[in-house]
């Protein structure tokens, strides 16, 4: 039976709004985390997927942070094996770091892959060297634990070279482990590049568990790969993923028995939203919030703590302003709402952001949610024309004229055509208006012709820059809600 703890970005030191208290909720999880669960279990090792600081260079708080974790496993006699994430790892000139300052400390044991010789591959894996305190890959308890560097966008061409040399070399009586530090496809929200699913696999018949770490929820893949995710929400964004650590058993069929544990502190996050549409001062908006709070916060106070500490679990709350605002940005009186939210609730910190968008910008504002994409789009460009004096009666008209053009253009029809309709459309619709438009280009450019209708809808009234910004971000609101 092999037993251990599989963790991942840790993030010590890890600072957010400004809150000391902030930094010590990432001490909190990690201690806790040791002992609730490595310690009374008895695990044969710890494992530290990358990112066990929050960034490369460290104060001396999170310093101690470190150490005393790492001390109670130490006098526990439990290893700790850990791997340099993006945030933790060396730079390009020193060959220093806090990692493996740790690892020559006898603290824990920092795998790395070796350089290969020369007609080799780039990647070799070198065993534990007990006395220089380096190596790719430790045996322990019955377990063959491999490192590996960050390899950010190269991690595909690594798995397959890890793979290739963990394959050459791997013990069938051993239970083979791989610590890797990336993101996986479909695993996140964000739109940049990850390792697939399918170039993952080609490890699986080289070892028998993949310990992930990166992304900061859970997943798993196959029952072969996992992913704790982080041990603290690092961002209120992060706050609705599920996160924790791994309690791994594995028995002598090589059976593996993943439980995902979260029993240890992590700072308690809620979102909330509110709607100003139809309040007509900075009052009613404040005194809306405020019951609105009343109603749903997440409320605590000192009077409410427990064995645990109370104090600890004061949520962070945010609380975002949408909808229509009636009176001018300006009027809102954030930080007031901030303050007397902090107050009513007794959170640890309110964050109060206005998303909301002022009542003359505001765009397809009555439309209902289920309409389709297409009367969507034709609605908010007739709102946008209607805001010009010149054209208010007639942009349901102009509207239709715009889509038609844009749908000419799509198809790839000449220039000239696309022209000639547009001003056929306005001789039209125009009417006596017609007389005082301006002179549209001659040739054959649709684009410029559209350009020059625009400016004429715009003569008579011309948002500023923050108005474009206010309609463009609720006219996108209301094109993808749908979705």
């Amino acid at each position: 039976m092999i037993k251990f703890l599989h963790i991942s970005d840790v993030h010590l030191g890890c600072r957010r709004y400004n809150l000391e208290e902030r930094t010590r909720d990432f001490f909190r999880a990690w201690y806790e985390v040791i002992t609730r669960h490595a310690v009374p279990n008895k695990v044969d090792f710890v494992l530290i997927a990358g990112d066990f600081f929050d960034r490369r260079q460290i104060d001396p708080q999170t310093m101690n942070h470190a150490i005393a974790g790492l001390q109670i496993l130490k006098d526990a006699e439990i290893p700790v094996v850990v791997i340099e994430g993006n945030h933790d790892r060396r730079d390009s000139v020193s060959p220093y770091s806090w990692m493996r300052s740790f690892s020559q400390a006898g603290l824990l044991m920092l795998l790395e892959p070796a350089k290969g010789e020369e007609n080799e591959s780039p990647i070799a894996l070198a065993p534990w060297d007990e006395e220089r305190r380096e190596g790719t890959y430790v045996d322990i308890a019955g377990a063959r634990i491999y490192g590996t560097h960050w390899y950010g966008t190269t991690t595909g061409v690594a798995v397959s070279l890890l793979a290739d040399a963990i394959r050459r070399q791997r013990d069938p009586s051993l239970f083979h482990i791989l610590m890797l530090h990336t993101d996986v496809e479909g695993q996140m929200n964000r739109p940049i590049p990850a390792l697939p699913v399918e170039k993952l696999k080609e490890l699986r018949a080289a070892v028998d568990y993949v310990a992930l770490g990166h992304t900061h929820k859970r997943f798993e893949i196959d029952g072969w790969a996992f992913n704790p995710g982080s041990l603290e929400a690092c961002s209120i964004d992060e706050a609705r993923e599920e996160r924790g650590a791994y309690l791994v058993e594995v028995d002598d069929d090589r059976r593996v028995r993943a439980a995902h544990v979260k029993d240890y502190f992590q700072r308690p996050f809620q979102r909330l939203s509110f709607d100003v549409s139809g309040l007509e001062t900075a009052d009613a908006v404040r005194e809306g919030v405020m019951e609105k709070l009343r109603r749903e916060a997440r409320g605590w106070s000192k009077d409410d703590s427990d064995s645990d500490g109370g104090e600890q679990h004061a949520p962070i709350i945010e609380i975002s302003l949408r909808g229509h605002l009636g009176f001018k940005n300006s009027l809102l009186e954030l930080p007031r709402i901030r303050e007397e939210a902090r107050e009513l609730t007794g959170a640890l910190h309110v964050l109060v952001k206005n998303q909301s968008v002022p009542v003359e910008y505001a765009v397809a504002a009555d439309l209902d949610p289920d309409v389709t994409r297409a009367e969507r789009e034709r609605r908010i460009v007739a709102d946008l024309i209607a805001r010009n004096n010149r054209w208010r009666g007639r942009a349901d008209q102009m509207a239709d004229l715009v889509l038609q053009a844009k749908k000419l253009a799509l198809s790839d029809e000449e220039p000239a055509e696309i022209l000639k309709h547009i001003e056929e459309h306005l001789a039209r619709v125009a009417g006596p208006d017609a007389r005082d438009a301006k002179p549209r280009p001659a040739g054959g450019d649709a684009a410029a012709a559209l350009a020059a209708s625009a400016a004429d809808a715009a003569d008579d009234a011309t948002p500023s820059a923050g108005a474009l910004q206010a309609i463009e971000r609720n006219a996108t609101t209301a094109v993808t809600s749908e979705k």
